[in-house]
């Protein structure tokens, strides 16, 4: 074992549990998960701490800047050191100048905000997204999909031998897997598996993810920042992971077993102007825009329309945001002047 990992999993002594006796014969030995605390420090700060599992820390540490926007590329990213410490691990991590700064500044303008309560982060327009939809690729052959998904099994060693780990594999386009990563954590397998590609200087576009957990919407948003156009998940997407995959331009196959899955990428097909749309709900949503753009007008105009079209565009679904640019088309009053600008973005965003 490397001297910078820890054992993924340790035996420990077990016994049977009958519902009519309870715990009875002969003791046996059965492997678990090691799940540990792995400190992120970069550039000498504590950052964050994750629940993990301490094998192949290098590429958690290097699938982690990419995906929370600390680094932009490898190169961003000038040392990075694993070293256990008295309470786990420790992944210190060396920016560049720039980035570093670029750091800092996001630390700071996190800070002293009033929180949306969404799982720590302060502001919907720091919720994980890639910075351009994805471009439009030719889609993954079916055939390499089920192939993939029929290695699988014998390609997670931690997972068989203690059925607590999730799994993260990347896929070449002829179904077969190129790399396996497994996490205690779902979101840790990935970015253990984005990390290695990202090193390895990986194209995007020569393959495909699957994983072993549900599809959640940072599930979907951390394979989209890596560049990927096809999730294949073994369980079922939430609908935010949908909405979400539908903005990113990336392709979702869920509920995968070994015969079939679910296709979610022709659902809820975009639907023009404002048909179907009660006046109800249009003054609804007007309201909430408007609310919007009253927050963000105390700010310069350019901030205060690109604070609000990105509230809009993370925290609102597709379809609301086509009714709301369709209402705008209408050429019908209510918006105010913050928000009107901040749809007609958005609107511009969508036709290029």
């Amino acid at each position: 074992m490397p001297p910078n990992e820890g054992a993924a999993s340790i035996d420990v002594a077990a016994q049977s549990f009958a519902y009519d006796v309870g715990a009875a014969g002969a003791p046996i030995v059965r492997a678990i998960a090691v799940e540990a605390a792995v400190q992120i420090v970069i550039g000498g700060s504590p950052f964050a701490i994750m629940m993990a599992t301490p094998q192949d820390l290098e590429d958690f540490g290097y699938g982690f800047c990419l995906t929370e926007g600390i680094a932009e590329t490898p190169a961003d990213i000038r040392g990075l050191g694993v070293e256990r410490s008295a309470d786990g691990w420790r992944v210190a991590i060396a920016l560049t100048g720039e980035r570093l700064k670029a750091h800092l500044a996001r630390k700071r303008a996190m800070s002293g905000r009033t929180g949306c309560g969404l799982c720590g982060i302060e502001d919907f327009s720091q919720m994980p997204a890639p910075k351009l939809r994805n471009p439009r690729t030719r889609p993954v052959d079916p055939a390499a999909v089920g192939a993939a998904l029929a290695e699988l099994e014998n390609r997670q060693p931690l997972n068989k031998l203690t059925r607590a780990v999730h799994a993260a594999a990347w896929c070449g386009r002829d179904g077969r897997i190129a790399l396996v990563r497994e996490d205690v954590g779902r979101h840790n397998a990935l970015d253990k598996a984005i990390g290695a590609l990202w090193r390895a200087g990986v194209d995007p576009d020569s393959g495909f993810f699957i994983i072993t957990s549900r599809c959640s919407f940072e599930m979907v948003a951390k394979a989209a920042i890596f560049g990927a156009t096809t999730l294949v998940a073994v369980s079922a997407p939430t609908s935010l992971a949908l909405e979400r995959a539908r903005e990113f331009g990336l392709t979702v196959l869920a509920v995968a077993r070994g015969d079939k899955a679910l296709s979610f990428n022709g659902a809820d097909a975009p639907t023009g102007g404002l048909a179907g749309v009660t006046s109800d709900k249009m003054a609804k949503l007007v309201r909430m825009a408007n609310q919007i753009g009253d927050f963000y007008a105390a700010m310069p105009e350019k901030e205060a329309v690109e604070g609000a079209a990105s509230h809009l565009r993370l925290y609102w679904t597709p379809k609301m945001i086509r009714e709301l640019i369709a209402f705008v088309d209408a050429d019908v009053a209510g918006l105010n002047a913050t928000a009107a600008k901040a749809v007609h973005s958005l609107k511009q965003a969508a036709e290029t």
